[in-house]
This record gives C-alpha cells, sequence and structure tokens, in this order.
C-alpha cells in the first residue's frame, strides 16, 4: 500500500482520536441530541460521523446535487483513507473479457497455504451508479486477511450509462470466470461464492437464483441488500431522512437503473420471485437504522421458507454503509469483523454438503 500523505494521515488519527471520545462527548460533538427513530438509538460514532461528513460537505444525502458530485464526493472519501486499510498477501489488477467488453476485476489473495482457499466473487455497493474497485478496497481486504479467502472484486457496468440489465449481466459474467479459472487464482474451484452490499448484495441475489440449475455459487453473502421496489417497508419511512441513505437516495437511484421496468420484476425485486426454492446457502446481514432493514430482513425470511440455508442478523444502532467507516471507528469496525468471521465461516465449510433444503436455519 502506497504510504498515507502527510495532511491525510493528521487528518485520520484526528478523526480516530474523536471517534475515541466518551459516548456522551460524541453525541455533544454532532451538535444535536440523541438520534432516535422508531425506538432504534443511533450510537454516537454514527451519529458524529453524520456530522463530520455534512461538515466537510455541506450535503444531506449521497445523490445531492449530482451524479457527478456523489461519484467525485466517493472517490475522495475512498482516496483519504485507502493507504491505512489492511494489508494482505498480493493484489492484482486485471481485466476481464466478458461479452459486453471487458470488466476491471482486482484479486486479493490470502497468506499461502497448503490448502485452496475459498473464493469469494465481490459485487460493490453505490445504488448501482457508484462506487469501484477502489471504494470498497477496505472491506474487500478485511474479508482477504482476518477471513483468509481469496476475494475478486469486479467493477460492473453502472447506470445511467449502461442501466439494467447491464449490471446483472457482468455479475453473472463474473461468477462465471470465476468459476473456470478459480484454480488459475490459486483459489477452491468447489468453493466460490458471490456476494456485495446494497446494490451489489442484489446482484448477487440475481446470480444466485439464474444458477440454482446450473453451477450455481457456494453461498450468497447478502450485506444491507436491496431486494424490493415497494414503500410499504415501515424502514423506509422511519428512516427515510437525516441518515446516510435517504428516500430521495432511494429513488434517485432507482430511477436510473430501473427506469420504467415493472416494480415487481423479480431480477429488481428479487421478493417478488414466487420461487425461491434450491438456492446457495445465504448470509443476510441487515443495520438497525437503514432503510432497506425491513425487505433485507423479509428477504432472509422468505429464502429460509423456501426450504434454504439462511444465517441472518441485524446490528443494532448501525446504518445503511457503516462497513466504510471500519477504518476509523470502533463500533462499525466490530460489526465488520463479526460480519468478515461469518463469512469466512461459511465459506471455510467442506464443499460437499447436504442439499439446502434439508438444512434450513436462521442465526439470530
Amino acid at each position: 500500500m502506497p504510504k498515507l500523505p502527510l495532511l491525510r494521515r493528521i487528518e485520520l488519527e484526528v478523526a480516530r482520536k474523536l471517534f475515541a471520545l466518551p459516548p456522551r462527548v460524541q453525541v455533544l460533538l454532532s451538535g444535536r441530541p440523541p438520534i432516535v427513530r422508531d425506538g432504534a438509538v443511533l450510537h454516537p460514532q454514527l451519529q458524529l460521523a453524520l456530522t463530520l461528513s455534512r461538515g466537510q460537505d455541506k450535503l444531506a444525502s449521497l445523490s445531492d446535487p449530482s451524479l457527478h458530485r456523489a461519484r467525485q464526493r466517493m472517490l475522495y472519501n475512498t482516496a483519504r483513507f485507502r493507504a491505512a486499510a489492511p494489508a494482505v498477501h498480493r493484489v492484482h489488477d486485471f481485466r476481464i473479457a466478458t461479452d459486453a467488453g471487458e470488466l476491471p476485476a482486482r484479486h486479493y489473495s490470502p497468506a499461502p497455504s497448503t490448502e485452496l482457499r475459498p473464493l469469494l466473487v465481490y459485487l460493490h455497493g453505490g445504488g448501482f451508479a457508484l462506487g469501484n474497485l477502489d471504494s470498497h478496497d477496505d472491506l474487500c481486504r478485511r474479508f482477504c486477511s482476518a477471513g483468509r479467502l481469496h476475494v475478486l472484486s469486479v467493477e460492473y457496468r453502472k447506470a445511467p450509462e449502461s442501466p439494467y440489465p447491464a449490471a446483472p449481466q457482468d455479475a453473472l459474467a463474473a461468477l462465471r470466470y470465476a468459476q473456470a479459472h478459480a484454480r488459475e487464482l490459486g483459489a477452491d474451484p468447489g468453493r466460490v461464492a458471490i456476494g456485495g452490499d446494497s446494490a451489489g448484495a442484489n446482484l448477487a441475489t440475481y446470480v444466485a437464483r439464474r444458477t440454482r440449475h446450473d453451477r450455481p455459487p457456494f453461498a450468497q453473502i447478502l450485506i444491507y441488500p436491496v431486494t424490493s421496489r415497494g414503500w410499504h417497508w415501515p424502514s423506509r419511512l422511519h428512516f427515510e431522512r437525516g441518515l446516510f441513505l435517504t428516500a430521495s437516495d432511494i429513488r434517485f437511484f432507482d430511477g436510473h437503473y430501473a427506469g420504467d421496468h415493472p416494480q415487481d420484476h423479480p431480477d429488481i425485486a428479487p421478493l417478488h420471485d414466487p420461487d425461491l426454492r434450491g438456492l446457495c446457502p445465504a448470509l443476510v446481514m441487515t443495520a438497525e437504522l437503514d432503510p432497506l432493514r425491513d425487505e433485507g430482513e423479509a428477504y432472509a425470511a422468505a429464502l429460509q421458507a423456501a426450504g434454504n440455508r439462511v444465517i441472518a442478523w441485524r446490528e443494532a444502532g448501525l446504518t445503511h454503509g457503516f462497513v466504510h467507516l471500519a477504518v476509523l471507528a470502533s463500533v462499525p469496525l466490530a460489526a465488520t469483523e463479526r460480519l468478515v468471521a461469518k463469512v469466512s465461516s461459511l465459506l471455510h465449510e467442506p464443499a460437499v454438503r447436504p442439499h439446502a433444503a434439508n438444512s434450513a436455519s436462521v442465526d439470530a
């Protein structure tokens, strides 16, 4: 990793010291009373992070004022702390050839081992319109280092330049590449999983459902996934504004990506798939103060009801996108470490396991 420039090192240390202050001081520094919605209390570290992010940009949502500005802001925030991310054995950037063109990809290799490690194909979040290999570099490194996994991060085509179905097509192509080249990458071809956060998790559901009868992934890793386009979910109403993901953001991204496609199109809103039987095991993590919380938990319940194995839990006091704060604050770091540990445990299971229909379970 490159050495962090002096000003960014200072900025990083100042931020870490702020997030290490007592919770009551963090709330005072945020400039407002504790944030409580629907009985859920936002953790002081997240409340302070909200204030710091808005003070820097004077913006309260991802999509305001323009997509161009949102992309610039994500690149800036990524660059600030990228050099502080965990070290891994090897990182290699290359391109995957597909029928639609080449996809930027980044392979993270864990420390050498006498046995082949699992491979996680990772699809970044960002509303189908933001994000790239760098924006999720920290999380992929954590999966690789602490999780002892090979990680293949893939940058799919984004809206509005390439709306649906470009991204899911690229996600499927990425899985097929990983399955075909796992051994060349040094990974176990029998344990190739698909996963992502938010929009990326939505794409992972597409891949898992579309491949259920033909070389499915070993597992699907769904981090606060988008699974619906409906607005009847209580969490979409309780947390519609004032947090890291707002209702206006969701509408903005959905319009760019899905456009006029039907609200119940299962390849965009997988909760509307009438048949979820026979899918690979799913790990579903949600955040308590996230507009997408209820639909993510509903999808986990639907998968279980269809006879699939499900590992699902909710992180209390946290918001959508909290994994990006792991480099700064102890609470999102601890939650991210729990995520990595659960993913690692699932993917390191033997490649031969009972059919999902005979092993349904939900973890609290």
